[in-house]
């Protein structure tokens, strides 16, 4: 009977004890890192009161008889399950993503957490402000650099100090150049002696400069014939002077038919038409004049034929029909056809006027492009008229694209042209030892040699370029750099601020050899711009960030980011062996495992979340349902206990 009783004291004191635990899984659902509780039982003592048979040969084994005397707590498990983050927007309050611990100390011993709602003391150190214990980490050197040899020590945040300015010692350059840029707008200075009165039209090489233009030879001439007549006017003088009134009758013309007129070898044959033996010197001119590419005109009493389109005699000249002439016994032309009577030619043969030249010009570009020095002279190309013959113009300067031209035609002589620059222009702000600043502009200029651009350093205060302001940039012709060249021997830009600090020595990045990491040359849109400067001013820390390895970076008042500090975490081997130490800390035990301490997402699998905090893993739903279970284990046994009286009762009263 005893033995009842004592089995069901234990199951209401255990019991109990797992109502202690689940009431403090349920007072904590709120607190932020909590990992709940979990009771285990198991059974207490047992009492044998046989032990077990070995078969035999002739009969089978027997099982051991024994009784439970009760239960007891076997464990109560910490359940390191992960909670949801909460996002509170405080930069200090951190929440852990995975396995890990934040390491806290009083100066004499760690205790680990996974509560991240941390802020400053007055000391600027990053404590837990509810119990003042120090978070944990690495400090960073001048230089922001995290060194594994430096102790692990109490997080400092140095606020209010000073970032001394820096110089400037490297900008970058990157994007792109227009490989077919232009904007070189040309423009007529001088015309001298050449007749140019016409200057219209953009350079495609996009060079810009100055274009002397040499002009030597002559122009072209038309082939002319001027008639001879051998026709009596009427008082016996033979030869007589034309004039524009006399008919051709009474010049002895009696046949009008067949007066063909040919141009360029019989390109065109054209009859003369509309034509009696009545008609006039006049009337003859005007019919003449109706054939396309040439003129008739009465010059010093006799005709003059001209081919209208200037060059050689051997392409563009003039041939008339063969004459026919009668002749009397004095060889004076008594009938005839218009050749032999108004021109003067043999009986028989053809006027023929072949006697012009082509032009013998020539034209030589001499170009100084800005800030260059002259060029090796250029030939130019002259442009010939294609209805007069005559040279009127030149072209191919500055790679074409520049229309040059004269009303009158071409003459010897020199003119002067200019081109404007194409130029690209990138700035950004640069500084001295003393913090100051400076605005810095590259000028591009476009180069006439293709794929390539002078480049030159400006500044817009007092400051004064010592050497490496000026060079050329090349690139391939696949738009990759060539070269990035100085000017002279430099190697860097130097420039003197004049204003008390030291002198600036900069190294311009224009990128890779052969690469794509920074000036490119493609026939796309001018993008180039100066990416980058290393320098500053002098700052001040303002404010600061964690990112998710636990790096504590500093925001200083110039815009410099630097790291200065970073959080460890510390991991163990068994979690559920951590000792609870109060106010959501653990401390190591002997089954925990020494503490690994180590860089989140390098050592430590976890990852740091700066602005959040993990929420309590405790479930509700899950502590309601052991609350249950375990109210109805304490009413079973408390039955156990009653059940157990009422039989000891009966035991007392067989006396009665």
């Amino acid at each position: 009977m005893m033995a009842s009783l004592f089995a069901g004291v234990s199951g209401l004191r255990n019991h109990q004890l797992k109502m202690n635990v689940i009431g403090n899984n349920i007072s904590n659902v709120n607190t932020i890192g909590f990992k709940p509780g979990r009771v285990n039982f198991q059974e207490s003592l047992v009492q044998t009161y046989k032990g077990a048979g070995r078969p035999s040969e002739i009969s089978g084994g027997t099982n051991p008889i024994q009784l439970g005397l009760g239960m007891m707590v076997g464990t109560i498990d910490n359940l390191f399950q992960q909670g949801g983050l909460e996002t509170t927007g405080q930069i200090t309050d951190l929440a852990i993503q995975g396995s890990g611990f934040f390491v806290l100390s009083d100066g004499t011993g760690k205790y680990y957490t996974r509560a991240g709602s941390f802020g400053f003391d007055a000391n600027s150190n990053l404590v837990d402000p509810s119990s003042g214990l120090f978070l944990q980490g690495r400090m960073a050197d001048a230089d922001g650099v995290i060194r594994t040899t430096t102790a692990v020590g109490n997080i400092t945040m140095p606020f209010g100090q000073q970032d001394p300015a820096r110089a400037t010692s490297t900008i970058s350059l990157g994007n792109n150049l227009n490989s077919v840029a232009t904007d070189s707008r040309a423009e007529l200075i001088s015309e001298g002696t050449t007749g140019i009165d016409t200057v219209t039209g953009i350079a495609i090489n996009g060079g810009g400069g100055e274009h002397t233009l040499t002009i030597t030879g002559t122009q072209a001439t038309n082939s002319i014939f001027t008639g001879s007549n051998v026709a009596d006017d009427g008082t016996g003088n033979p030869g007589a002077t034309l004039a524009g009134s006399m008919t051709l009758a009474s010049l002895g013309v009696t046949d009008v038919s067949g007066f063909t007129l040919s141009r360029d070898n019989g390109t065109s044959v054209d009859t003369v038409t509309g034509l009696t033996v009545n008609s006039t010197i006049n009337d003859l001119i005007s019919a003449i004049n109706q054939i396309t590419g040439v003129q008739a005109e009465l010059v010093g009493g006799e005709i003059r034929l001209t081919r209208e389109k200037a060059g050689s005699g051997v392409d563009n000249n003039i041939v008339s029909s063969a004459s026919s002439v009668t002749l009397n016994g004095s060889g004076v032309a008594t009938a005839g056809n218009i050749v032999g009577v108004i021109f003067g030619v043999a009986n028989g043969a053809t006027l023929a006027a072949n006697n012009g030249i082509d032009h013998t010009f020539t034209c030589t570009d001499t170009f100084t492009p800005t800030d260059s020095l002259a060029l090796t002279p250029e030939a130019l190309q002259i442009v010939v008229d294609d209805t007069t013959g005559l040279a009127m113009g030149i072209s191919g300067l500055g790679g074409g694209g520049v229309e040059i031209s004269s009303i009158s035609g071409l003459a010897a002589g020199t003119a002067v042209i200019n081109t404007e620059d194409t130029t690209h222009a990138a700035s950004i702000t640069v500084y001295d030892s003393q913090g100051g600043k400076h605005t810095m502009t590259v000028d591009f200029l476009k180069s006439p040699t293709p794929n390539e651009w002078g480049w030159s350093v400006s500044f817009t205060g007092e400051e004064t370029i010592v050497s490496g302001g000026s060079g050329t940039a090349r690139f391939n012709d696949d738009g990759s750099l060539l070269s990035f060249a100085f000017d002279g021997s430099a190697t860097t830009l130097t420039f003197n601020p004049n204003n008390g600090a030291a002198l600036v020595e900069m190294v311009i990045d224009a990128g890779t050899t052969g690469r794509y990491d920074g000036l490119t040359g493609f026939a796309s849109a001018h993008t180039t711009s100066i990416l980058t400067q290393n320098g500053y001013g002098l700052g001040i820390l303002d404010k600061i960030s964690i990112d998710n390895s636990g790096n504590i970076s500093g925001i200083f008042t110039n815009g410099v980011t630097r790291i200065l500090a970073q959080i460890i975490l510390a991991d163990f081997n068994n979690h559920a062996g951590l000792l609870k130490s109060g106010q959501s800390l653990y401390q190591a035990s002997a089954n925990s495992g020494q503490a690994i301490e180590g860089v989140a997402r390098e050592t430590i699998s976890g990852s740091i979340s700066s602005g959040a905090l993990e929420a309590s893993s405790v479930d509700i739903a899950q502590e309601f349902t052991n609350m249950i279970t375990a109210q109805r284990g304490f009413q079973a046994n408390a039955r156990i206990i009653t059940t157990s009286d009422n039989m000891l009762d009966e035991l007392v009263n067989l006396k009665r």
